[in-house]
């Protein structure tokens, strides 16, 4: 059996091409590597050719195109033989929409609010205008509602097998209301001329039965519709005649029919663009095809986790990692339901090991949710990597970024910005409704109502551009005491910044967000309107900062690429090794199950680019210096006009780490590295939203960005700067292999469950999705890993472009985690003393469990030992050792650990050692 929590997971994207049965033939190999956990992709029915899985459309089956109940039966077999568990990734927040595949969201816009499942989705039903109905937008169309209405692009059909009409707008299927089927089928039954046969009377007799308030409710219409599909030549007579509704070029009839049915329909057509400004659901972020759930429902709750806890209870489940928790309404409620599934459905108290994906901001703690062992480990990639970094060249970064982009290295001016431009694009529909529930609850009392709704727009804007974290976490209750303070501080500042009179409408902002107004004693306010208001704010805040901070922000700002990812600060100045031991020591403490990733399907680049990129941050003068001379020979391949430059100076600038980050090892520049990294460009153009973006792109700046990155990447047309970047490009390739070897230690070996993404035991150079999520080729994995039963460590470090030493390390470590499995699982973590000049290029602990101990070392900013990255390291060149009083190991004398020694020749090292007694303070060392 695995251990229930894991020491080591494997994430795999699942795909129609990549099944259950193909990831079932993976099992071996993940044992061998030293895998305990398959950590999935969602597993769950998704949209048809989708290649991530979470747009789920039924949570109750698991998908058809990874293999069904079969294929899924044969992966479990595979990993019960091999002891390996299975966590997978749970999409609780929302569901695919649109299209003809989610039967909750067809019945819902065949009844409106009369179906069963409207209650699972968070729709403002009276929100659209100039309706005598309460509808939900469908902003599906690809132009306007007019053009494919006279263009036949919306079509009426009848469906003989059901007995059923919808409208179909290309793939996407609109059933039709039943309570609008007896006209419908007076008017194909006359524009058939079918009255007098016997089928035609037959239908206008069940026309008739339901004319008038007299129409078919949910109870009575399966059987109208089975009536009606069992009227014999009633088909044909349909498919003719609902020729009067489709548009003809010389009348309009047929065009004014379907429009007036549709109206009448609880549902409204719209162009895709009016998602952002009059969009009725909740959604994902700002994807139209994604709706949110509202999983507080109690019925909504057990009908999508049905498949879940039966995964459970039959053993085929060893975890689950719940996907964007932030987008919950109340994640606490929702964790303590989990856990009580979970206890249902094992039949005991089993650990169960559930992860979150929470993106954490700098500095926030995460809150303790019933029965949930961490996140998924996105603070601790950006942990890692600000240790790594040198903080000497990042402050001579921050003025090259000065000079290229003319404004200050500092982070929170682009986030401010972002969010403006989120607010007036992206999100105003959803801004919108929490504008107009907030005036709504201050026009419910007389001494709230002269506040105008225009007023608290502006002030609840103001709180939105301030709020510095992705939620709080408020629940029907009283705040928790660091939220109200979160609240209040974020108040403060947007005070700070209102220029009209107050007259108290921040106070009454800062009650309504922390529920303060329902408190007795206050002046009476409509409850559920507060609470909903209250924590919707939550739900909105989440989506406004990701969009604004990852896919604004980070797109904007290019000091050093290796800090924007995902939960990380770009203007970073660096962590202390004080600083890290500390925050390792609490984690230790509080959260020493969560997972640990460097690399996931959602980060901004590969692991490995991200710590070739990191490098330059030890040789900034000699990177700036390279910047300088390329743009001069790169002056003539950009499009110029005017003010016109394609690209930027910036993304320019970007572009060139870019290019050291993703460059290969070894081979030429071919044609699908220039596709990629093309591809790459159009993303990071459109997500920064300056000189074009997904909602107005700018063709022309486009198309210069596409042509300059084919020029400077063609031999021809480019040699000498191809030579400069290739020249370049070793030598941080270099320096960035050596951290990853530390990235990848400190992963393996910190307090916490390491995770691997597919693929990365080579160098990740990829990019952000879906770069990151080609295919890999395990059977060339299984082959190398193979070959490594003994590794030749020299001959893996003169062969090191090849990757083969990167696998050898994480097999290793992972052996290593396997054989003190209770050191890294339930292990403390003592900081080391480092002494001597080279003291603060090591980073030093022991993990300890008992008497049982790992001594890990680990190196750091090795430009100095390599000649700026032209050789390998001299690691004897190390003047450092590391106190390792209270420990012994084989092969050591002595409280000291010379780094030579450790080192070796490799820049990391992981010891069994034995602890003698207690654990003594380390002794202070002075550099000398």
């Amino acid at each position: 059996m695995p251990p229930a929590i894991p020491l080591a997971t494997y994430r795999l994207q699942l795909t129609a091409d990549f099944d259950f049965d193909k990831a079932a033939a993976v099992v071996p190999y993940l044992k061998a590597l030293g895998i305990t956990h398959l950590y999935a992709s969602p597993v769950m029915k998704a949209r048809k050719g989708s290649t991530h899985g979470y747009d789920t459309v039924d949570h109750s089956q698991l998908s058809p195109e990874l293999g069904g109940e079969a294929g899924f039966a044969r992966l479990s077999e595979a990993l019960t033989k091999h002891d390996l568990g299975l966590i997978i990734d749970f999409v609780p927040n929302h569901v695919g929409v649109h299209f003809a595949d989610n039967p909750w969201w067809l019945d819902v816009l065949e009844w409106g609010q009369a179906s069963p499942h409207a209650v699972s989705f968070d729709i403002d039903w009276d929100q659209l205008a100039y309706r005598a109905r309460g509808g939900v937008l469908l902003p599906i169309l690809g132009s306007s509602y007019g053009e494919a209405l006279e263009r036949g692009d919306i079509e009426l059909r009848y469906d003989p097998d059901e007995g059923s009409l919808s409208a179909w707008y290309f793939e996407h299927r609109l059933p039709i209301a039943p309570e609008r089927y007896g006209e419908v089928l007076r008017m194909a039954v006359k524009e058939a001329d079918a009255a007098e046969t016997e089928p035609g009377q037959r239908l206008l007799a069940l026309a008739a039965r339901y004319t008038g308030l007299r129409r078919p409710n949910r109870r009575e219409a399966p059987a109208f519709k089975a009536e009606l599909k069992d009227i014999a030549g009633a088909a044909d007579i349909i498919a003719r005649g609902l020729t009067a509704y489709r548009a003809a070029k010389d009348r309009s009839t047929p065009t004014l029919a379907l429009h007036h049915l549709l109206e009448r329909q609880h549902y409204k057509l719209g162009h895709w663009r009016l998602a952002s400004s009059d969009i009725n659901y909740r959604r994902f972020f700002d994807v139209n095809g994604l709706a949110g759930l509202r999983v507080e429902d109690p019925g909504t709750f057990a009908a999508t986790h049905r498949l879940v806890k039966q995964l459970i209870a039959d053993g085929r489940l060893q975890g689950i990692r719940l996907d964007h928790i932030d987008g919950l309404r109340d994640p606490a409620q929702y964790c303590q339901r989990l856990r009580r599934l979970v206890r249902d459905a094992q039949g005991n108290t089993k650990p169960f090991y559930t992860v979150i994906e929470k993106i954490l901001c700098e500095h926030e703690r995460l809150p303790h949710f019933a029965g949930v062992q961490g996140t998924t480990g996105y603070e601790w990639m950006n942990v890692i990597i600000q240790v790594l970094v040198d903080a000497k060249g990042l402050a001579a970064l921050d003025e090259t970024w000065r000079q290229i982009s003319n404004r200050s290295p500092r982070l929170s001016p682009y986030v401010k910005d972002a969010k403006r431009r989120v607010l007036e694009t992206l999100l105003t529909s959803e801004f919108t409704v929490l504008t107009r529930l907030l005036a709504r609850i201050a026009n419910g009392h007389y001494s709230t109502r002269d506040f105008s709704a225009d007023s608290l727009r502006q002030a609840l804007e103001l709180y939105v551009l301030h709020f510095p974290v992705y939620r709080t976490y408020l629940t029907t209750s009283a705040p928790a005491a660091h939220d109200r303070k979160l609240i209040e501080e974020t108040i403060a500042h947007a005070r700070a910044e209102w220029f009209a009179a107050d007259e108290g409408i921040f106070d009454f902002l800062r009650d309504a967000l922390t529920m303060d107004l329902l408190k007795p004693g206050r002046p009476p306010h409509s409850v559920p309107r507060v609470r909903r208001f209250a924590l919707k704010v939550q739900q909105f805040t989440g989506p406004m900062m990701a969009k604004s901070l990852e896919d604004t922000a980070f797109y904007q700002f290019h000091r050093l690429l290796a800090l924007n990812e995902v939960g990380g600060d770009p203007a970073s100045a660096g962590l202390a090794i004080a600083t890290f031991h500390q925050a390792m020591q609490a984690r230790a403490r509080e959260w020493p199950r969560g997972m640990t990733a460097t690399a996931t399907h959602d980060t901004k680049r590969g692991e490995d680019a991200r710590a070739r990129i990191a490098a330059l941050s030890e040789i900034p003068g000699e990177w700036t210096s390279a910047v300088a001379r390329w743009k001069v020979l790169n002056a003539p391949h950009l499009t110029l006009q005017g003010n016109f430059r394609a690209p930027s100076a910036t993304f320019e600038y970007m572009l060139y780490q870019t290019l050291l980050g993703a460059l290969p090892l070894q081979g030429p520049i071919d044609p699908d590295f220039v596709a990629r990294i093309q591809a790459y460009a159009l993303k990071a153009a459109r997500e920064g939203k300056e000189e074009t973006s997904w909602l107005n792109p700018h063709e022309a700046y486009e198309n210069g960005v596409k042509d300059f990155i084919d020029r400077i990447l063609d031999p021809a047309q480019s040699a000498e700067f191809l030579d400069a970047l290739h020249t370049l490009a070793r030598r941080v390739a270099l320096l960035g292999m050596l951290n990853s070897l530390s990235q990848l230690t400190l992963k393996a070996t910190l307090p916490g469950v390491p995770d691997i993404y597919q693929g990365t035991e080579f160098w990740d150079l990829s990019l952000v999705d879906p770069d990151n999520r080609r295919p890999v080729d395990f059977a060339m994995l299984r082959a190398a890993l193979s070959s490594l039963d003994n590794p030749n460590w020299n001959g893996l470090i003169t062969s090191w472009p090849d990757g083969r030493i990167k696998l050898a390390w994480a097999r290793h470590l992972l052996k290593l985690r396997h054989q003190l499995a209770d050191v890294f699982a339930q292990g403390d973590y003592q900081p080391l003393g480092v002494g001597g000049a080279h003291a603060d290029h090591v980073i030093a602990f022991a993990r300890r469990r008992g008497r049982a101990a790992a001594i890990v070392v680990v190196g750091r900013h090795f430009a100095p030992f390599t000649q700026a990255g032209r050789e390998w390291p001299a690691l004897e060149a190390f003047d450092a050792t590391v106190d390792i009083t209270g420990y012994a190991a084989a092969g050591l004398a002595g409280n000291d650990l010379p780094l030579a020694q450790a080192f070796r020749d490799f820049p990391a090292s992981v010891i069994e050692a034995r602890a003698a007694g207690a654990i003594k303070p380390a002794r202070q060392r002075l550099r000398a």
